[in-house]
């Protein structure tokens, strides 16, 4: 006598919770959680504070705000913080990672397409590559970029001026910045992990 045995199969089931956005509608509605300005942001009220004071001054000069360095553990806001000072200073944000800028042409297609008073946003900024890295010194200082056109004996520089801009860093491990790329930023932010009142 034959017995047949009923085997199980297990289907693979789709993963319901995810820390991804499921499409475009909830990346939207994500983003439109997100604080847009200061008095919407919770917690981190000394840093607030100073930030609220960089962007009146800079709004009384008539300038963009300094250039600025977010760090601190991953996951409390760096990134929602750069857009709110965007925000606060009426300024376009362009926002691209350190690891994506791996060669000078990289950076210099981005920095030619700021205009006045944007804001470029570099996460990770600490995995820029040592070149890039010195690229952004001229950009950030005296707003302007050296690009060599052609090779070998046809090889020449052309020094292309850049409208004043922003630039703000964000990085999780700030021992790992060069003293000449932390010493160009003229606002240092620490962001600290946020109290429980603050999570209420």
């Amino acid at each position: 006598m034959f017995m047949s045995i009923a085997k199980t199969v297990t289907m693979p089931r789709e993963r319901i919770v995810s820390g991804e956005a499921q499409g475009e509608e909830e990346k939207h509605f994500n983003y439109a959680l997100r604080p847009q300005k200061f008095e919407q942001y919770i917690g981190q009220e000394t840093l607030i504070r100073k930030l609220g004071i960089a962007v009146k001054a800079a709004q009384g000069r008539n300038e963009p705000i300094e250039h600025t360095l977010l760090h601190g553990p991953p996951g409390l806001g760096k990134t929602t913080l750069a857009h709110v000072i965007a925000n606060e200073m009426n300024a376009q944000v362009h926002v691209t990672n350190g690891p994506a800028l791996t060669k000078p042409a990289d950076l210099v297609g981005i920095l030619t397409k700021l205009q006045l008073g944007d804001v470029l946003f570099i996460d990770e900024v600490h995995r820029l590559p040592a070149v890039v890295e010195e690229y952004l010194y001229s950009a950030m200082e005296d707003f302007k970029v050296d690009v060599t056109i052609d090779a070998g004996m046809h090889a020449r520089t052309i020094t292309m001026p850049l409208p004043p801009f922003t630039l703000i860093g964000a990085t999780t491990r700030i021992g790992l910045l060069t003293g000449p790329m932390r010493s160009r930023f003229g606002i240092q932010s620490h962001i600290e992990f946020y109290t429980p009142e603050a999570l209420n």
